[in-house]
């Protein structure tokens, strides 16, 4: 075994062993389904900040968004990482957490399905937004274990992928069975501080790389930077320093208004709104997240523009996805600190992971115990019931994941792809909607759902066959961004042609009292 191995080994143990101990500590405050889901609605600014920025920022931002858009498009992706911060975190909190904390506490609502069928009287929107929770953000976890399992593998070769993501799975369960809500969100805390540890760490390491030349060359040599002959990916120096991202640059806004507002609707972030207990709670957990998503979205995005200097303008030989992984090896493969750094960014990759992956087997898992089976059933089912339920469908939920992303399924991929602009594009207009407006009826929510849905469906179904599903896939980005356009222009304009009667709007008047509540 290397020094990098046993480093790296130590690390994850001590890791494994803080998680699995807040698991145990967290079981207590998680015996009801309200603390099991929702934390009892008691979750403090500090720890509900970074759980939000945890979950926002996963593995593949660093290994996949930020490897490709650093390489490909340079300085100018930086302004993804700026986008994520204000527009998906700033303005996110600014304008929906006090409301939605407020909202569901009066609804007594503790998932997205769970709002939608009080807010608009509806258990049909119910076992529809659980049904799309459940089929596009399930797969999502499987890419996460395997993008996970591979970046270990390249620190491991000797060890099979499957072997980490066993490893990975068995570890999210352990303490999110545990704990719940309450245990994620204080490993978020400590995993976002481990994230901000690790990335401060790498951008210096990174900047004071031969090839790079410190802050004050790092502009000057990428700006004389050439591609290789024969380089699939060529480009020149005066694109990579393009503050504005050069010839990519509507692909660039797409992807920031994608990642960025996306946030909006999607439940796993939405969620944590639920949770913080109050209002001065909120005030403190805007700045916090904001400087978080900051400091980790502009570190991702720097540290994938050095990438082209770094490697010599070599593109590895595993492609895009492999690009951060050589980075980290090449800056910090040498020397007893660099192997120790090393170690740490390994933690930090795996932390930004396993707090989305554990966002998303929870939002999964209440979405089909808490809402989906009582909704089919039409009968009610017990709170202790459903909290069982719900740890079981978290073990069910982490195995399944493990298990698609071991098998190589190809529509797991291909939904994975997706998932993120259709789940916030079908419920973006009808969650924002429903928060602010009481005229919003339940038909036009409906047509906030589907209209997204069809979006995302009716491009790809035309693509593919026009041309090819790899094009359809390359055109995610559009698809998310135009399904949530479309979703929040059809909820207002249906619901003007389909007014609420006077009953209900009698009980929409009600709910929104909580406005003048605390």
């Amino acid at each position: 075994m290397t020094n990098t191995q046993l480093y790296t080994v130590i690390a994850l143990c001590v890791y494994a062993i803080a998680m699995a101990l807040i698991g145990c500590i967290s079981y207590g405050k998680s015996k009801t389904l309200d603390g099991f889901l929702i934390g009892g609605r008691n979750i403090g600014a500090w720890a509900t900040a970074f759980s939000y920025g945890t979950t926002y920022f996963s593995a593949v931002v660093f290994v996949g968004y930020a490897g490709q858009h650093g390489w490909n498009i340079g300085i100018g992706a930086i302004w993804i990482g700026i986008g994520n911060a204000v527009l998906g975190c700033l303005l996110s909190w600014l304008l929906f957490a006090n409301r939605t904390r407020k909202m569901t506490k009066k609804l007594n609502s503790r998932t997205m399905p769970d709002y939608f069928e009080k807010r608009y009287a509806s258990k049909g929107m119910k076992v529809l937004a659980s049904v799309i929770i459940f089929v596009f953000l399930v797969p999502y976890s499987a890419a996460v274990y395997k993008g996970l399992g591979s970046l270990f593998s390249a620190v491991f070769p000797g060890v099979e992928t499957w072997v980490w993501m066993l490893i990975i799975a068995s570890l999210t369960a352990v303490y999110l069975v545990a704990g719940g809500y309450i245990a994620t969100s204080y490993t978020d805390l400590v995993q976002g501080i481990i994230m901000i540890v690790g990335v401060v760490c790498l951008v210096v390491s990174v900047l004071n790389h031969d090839n790079v030349g410190g802050i004050n060359g790092f502009i000057e040599n990428l700006r004389n930077f050439e591609s290789l002959p024969g380089d699939p990916n060529p480009t020149t120096g005066l694109q990579l320093t393009d503050i504005f991202g050069g010839s990519s640059f509507k692909f660039l806004c797409f992807n920031i208004m994608l990642t960025s507002f996306g946030t909006w609707g999607l439940p796993q972030m939405i969620g944590k709104f639920y949770a913080i207990k109050d209002t001065a709670a909120i005030k403190r957990g805007t700045v916090i997240s904001t400087v978080f998503c900051l400091i980790i979205g502009c570190g991702a995005y720097l540290i994938g523009s050095t990438s082209r200097l770094v490697l010599g303008g070599q593109l590895p030989e595993g492609g895009i996805d492999s690009i951060i992984p050589t980075v980290l090896m090449e800056v910090l493969g040498g020397g007893t600190f660099g192997i120790v750094l090393l170690a740490v960014i390994m933690i930090l990759l795996l932390s930004a992971s396993m707090s989305t992956l554990e966002a998303v087997v929870l939002t999964s898992a209440s979405a089909v115990a808490v809402d989906l089976i009582p909704a089919v059933r039409k009968k009610e089912t017990k709170p202790e019931t459903q909290m069982l339920l719900t740890r079981i469908l978290c073990l069910v939920f982490v195995a399944c994941s493990f298990i698609f992303a071991t098998r190589n399924i190809p529509i797991i991929v291909s939904l994975m792809s997706f998932s993120w602009g259709l789940v916030s594009g079908c419920f973006i207009g009808p969650y924002i909607w429903g928060l602010f407006s009481k005229r919003i009826t339940k038909i036009g929510a409906y047509a906030g759902i589907l209209s997204g849905l069809l979006t995302v469906g009716g491009a790809t179904l035309v693509i593919t066959l026009t041309d090819s599903f790899s094009a359809a896939a390359a055109k995610s980005p559009e698809m998310g961004v135009a399904a949530m356009a479309v979703s929040l222009i059809a909820v207002p304009v249906v619901s003007l042609l389909t007014k609420n009667k006077k009953a209900e709007a009698e009980r929409v008047d009600a709910i929104f009292e909580c406005y003048g509540e605390e």
